[in-house]
């Protein structure tokens, strides 16, 4: 038996949250929404990053392109996080309590 590679966790142990068959995501006002500004690999260019959102993925594009044309730049939907270009934090703010979702800035 030779040397394996390391491994944090075993390939049995899920670390995703547990869903219910039938459980709906919760209501809009209630789900934990981040808005945060970051250059982390980015190049050094700013980037605003939504996390949090608990929706379909096409409604997640929806809810993109609104704040798209709001901010009036572009941006991309990865792994459930919104990612806009640029310093779009009150912008982005704006549209998503528009939308129904309580916000809150993270980070600095």
């Amino acid at each position: 038996m030779g040397k394996g590679g390391w491994q944090e966790f075993s390939a049995a142990v899920s670390t995703a949250r547990p869903e219910a068959a039938g459980a709906a995501a919760p209501a809009r006002a209630q789900q934990r929404v981040r808005v945060q500004r970051t250059k982390a690999g980015k190049g050094g260019k700013t980037v605003t990053a939504i996390t949090g959102l608990e929706i379909s993925d096409s409604d997640a594009r929806v809810l993109l392109k609104r704040l798209k044309a709001t901010a009036g730049s572009g941006g991309t939907l990865k792994d459930g996080v919104i990612e806009l270009q640029g310093d779009q934090l009150s912008t982005c703010l704006e549209t998503l309590t528009a939308e129904g979702f309580r916000p809150k800035q993270a980070g600095g």
